[in-house]
């Protein structure tokens, strides 16, 4: 359980993400751009709600209002919060949670993971690398 407002409830690694929310017991926000989503892929059932919006790659207003609207929804369910490296999903958790929303997770790794020593991604860790499913387009 978070103990002050930038804590949240912990991370899972991309085989526990899949794992619940294949059960029903999870729903996975996707905080990545709309343009990442779009172009490198996203993770079939996923919410997609942009924690900064492209291509300034400012604060979505948008994102208080939707995280709140998102868990309201799934009462009962946790929230695993993805971007491309883990990065992102962190200051995301510890948002909602200060928001009031429980049981908020990081993805680690994100959906593309580390670059590796050629600054390429997907090729050490991640969602993708892993070989869960995901589509583009």
């Amino acid at each position: 359980m978070p103990t002050s407002a930038t804590d949240f409830a912990g991370h899972v690694t991309p085989h526990e993400a899949h794992d619940w929310q294949q059960k029903g017991e999870a729903v996975i926000v996707d905080v990545r751009t709309q343009a990442e989503r779009d172009w490198v892929g996203s993770v079939p059932g996923a919410l997609g709600l942009s924690w900064v919006e492209w291509p300034n790659m400012q604060f979505n207003a948008a994102f208080d209002e939707g995280i709140v609207a998102i868990a309201q929804a799934h009462p009962d369910k946790k929230i695993l919060l993805l971007c491309r490296s883990g990065v992102r999903s962190v200051a995301a958790a510890q948002r909602a949670t200060a928001l009031g929303v429980a049981q908020c997770y990081n993805i680690l790794e994100g959906f593309e993971g580390a670059p590796d020593e050629n600054r390429h991604r997907s090729t050490c860790n991640g969602w993708r690398y892993h070989g869960l499913p995901w589509v583009q387009g």
